[in-house]
């Protein structure tokens, strides 16, 4: 049994809690909780019968953990995950793993110092229709390359950024490219490649905050493929999608639906017999934007725990994505086409 930790019980912490304190997860058992603010680690820790803190070095020192979930406030993920690191134990972080890269490099380097695995929440990967379109592209049936497109289409009211004053501000949070958009990048970038360059506008349409909440992004990729990221949370009254389009010589993909979960077109110039039941078969429906993928993700985890082996998503796979999102706020902030590598001067993120 692999014992695990939640330090931040705010919206994100639903989820994770729901999961290992009803003991869906085999071989996970959730042990205690922490927070700052006393009135959420207590209503998360009493609703699963855990021990909470508002102190999270009391809660290493008093409590038998294996695993430090960190669901604090974006700006604050790579604070936490280096100081945690000193207990040695594993570490899983949620999206986006750090606002800046080199905060992120640090992070890698205290858990490598700390022999701890340091582990990046993109549950969307484990997506049953996102795991189908993994396989095509490994098994070449796209052939060449021409286009992926991402489209992140949601809802989030002035109401929502008013729940927390760390929301849509540049040194905690960023805006829908950072917060909401950053798994479909990911998934852009783990389906079509290495980005060779981004250019991007972006706009605060529908709310008081600081940062966006609606950009346009072009991409190029090292192979020669061109990319469109599409993100919005101005869309009104309520989400509208979620999707990824990949667009290929001898194939078209595309997965929509509001949390990347549904197999609209499937379609290969070279045909398998398995074709036909694809969109039937391994298309979900998740209740919520979140999606299902985060049951297969914790498995993934604790199957990299108890067999040391490497995780599909870990520190230098996590920070891919947020390479390609400094990039994008990069080109915005000069109005330049920005080329990866690169060393950010005007990007705001973190900041």
């Amino acid at each position: 049994m692999i014992n695990f930790a939640l330090v931040g019980c705010g919206r994100i912490a639903k989820k994770h809690s729901e999961l290992l304190g009803n003991k869906l997860i085999p071989n996970a058992k959730l042990v205690s909780v922490c927070d700052i603010d006393l009135e959420k680690a207590k209503l998360v820790g009493e609703r699963y019968n855990v021990p909470y803190y508002t102190d999270m070095d009391k809660m290493m020192e008093n409590e038998n953990i294996d695993v430090v979930v960190v669901l604090t406030e974006s700006g604050n993920h790579a604070k936490h995950t280096i100081h945690l690191a000193k207990y040695g134990k594993h570490i899983i972080v949620e999206k986006p793993m750090a606002l800046r890269l080199e905060d992120a490099d640090e992070m890698i380097k205290a858990c490598s110092e700390n022999n701890c695995k340091l582990f990046v929440v993109k549950q969307n990967r484990f997506n049953l229709p996102v795991i189908q379109l993994r396989k095509a592209l490994e098994k070449g049936r796209f052939g060449k390359l021409v286009m992926g497109t991402v489209r992140v289409r949601w809802c989030r009211n002035q109401e929502y950024y008013n729940q927390d004053k760390w929301r849509g501000t540049w040194s905690l949070d960023g805006g829908v490219l950072a917060n909401q958009a950053s798994h479909h990048v990911d998934l852009l970038q783990w389906m079509m490649g290495e980005v060779e360059s981004v250019y991007a506008k972006s706009n605060t349409a529908l709310v008081n905050i600081e940062a966006e909440d609606t950009a346009v992004v072009i991409l190029k990729f090292r192979n020669g493929a061109l990319g469109i990221i599409e993100a919005t949370t101005a869309v009104r009254p309520k989400d509208l999608e979620g999707s990824i389009s990949i667009l290929g010589e001898k194939g078209t993909v595309e997965i929509g639906g509001f949390a990347v979960n549904e197999i609209v077109h499937w379609n290969f110039v070279e045909k398998e017999i398995q074709d036909d039941e694809v969109k039937e078969k391994f298309s979900v429906n998740p209740p919520n934007v979140y999606g299902f993928g985060h049951l297969e993700y914790y498995n993934d985890v604790i199957n990299s725990i108890l067999n040391n082996t490497k995780s599909l998503i870990d520190g230098f796979e996590g920070k891919k994505s947020l390479e390609i999102i400094s990039a994008i706020y990069e080109s915005i902030e000069t109005g330049k086409e920005v080329f990866l590598k690169f060393h950010p001067q005007k990007c705001k993120l973190g900041i």
